[in-house]
């Protein structure tokens, strides 16, 4: 509603929206919160685990090279998943999509100073991407419950302008994610991250006075 204030001004989204606070209070009264809790735990854990158990080699090319390989396999999966959004546009395209952006976003916390280009710019672009991906998928979401068999959401006639809007974010959601993905994608992962193993040998290998300077 905030984002289209002159279409709803005549509360045409007030049925739909009572019945989302509603389904929402269902939700979490249900034993499927509980589930989701649990199994993201249960990840975590697991992920610690493996950190615990990584080890990196010593010589700097080889470590440079287990970086970038790491890298290149991110990238490469945010490559794909941007071909697939292009493509089809399908929601789990687009699903991947921000799994990917994500997954490249932690990826260069964890990079810092070794990453080829200047990475606070980047971060944030690639933030301002997870977030509008997020929003593109809330609005897949609700598209598919106005669409479901049991109409959760409303009779048709009750649901009739937030479809139509729903339609309109979705078309300048998908433009927009595409061509911010395009920018932060677009290049070969391999040229990519050969620049990165470049800095990284060049990083680890110095001293680390050098190393803290670059």
């Amino acid at each position: 509603a905030a984002s289209f204030p002159k279409e709803s001004a005549d509360d045409g989204l007030t049925a739909a929206r009572d019945r989302l606070i509603a389904r929402q209070h269902e939700l979490h009264e249900g034993s499927g919160l509980e589930a989701a809790i649990g199994a993201a735990t249960a990840a975590c854990e697991d992920g610690l685990k493996r950190v615990e158990a990584l080890a990196l080699p010593d010589q700097p090319e080889q470590a440079a090279d287990v970086l970038a390989e790491g890298a290149r396999v991110t990238l490469r999966r945010a490559r794909k998943a941007l071909d697939k959004a292009r493509s089809r546009g399908a929601a789990d395209d687009f699903h991947d999509l921000r799994k990917a952006a994500k997954t490249h976003g932690m990826h260069l916390s964890l990079l810092g100073r070794l990453w080829p280009t200047p990475i606070k710019a980047r971060r944030k672009a690639v933030d301002e991407l997870g977030e509008r991906l997020g929003d593109l998928h809330d609005v897949l979401v609700m598209r598919a419950l106005l669409e479901a068999d049991d109409q959760p959401l409303g009779l048709p006639e009750d649901t009739k302008l937030l479809g139509k809007l729903l339609k309109r974010s979705e078309k300048q959601l998908k433009k927009s994610c595409l061509a911010e993905a395009a920018e932060l994608f677009g290049d070969n992962p391999k040229r990519s991250t050969r620049k990165l193993a470049r800095k990284a040998r060049d990083d680890l290998a110095a001293p680390p006075e050098e190393a803290a300077a670059s």
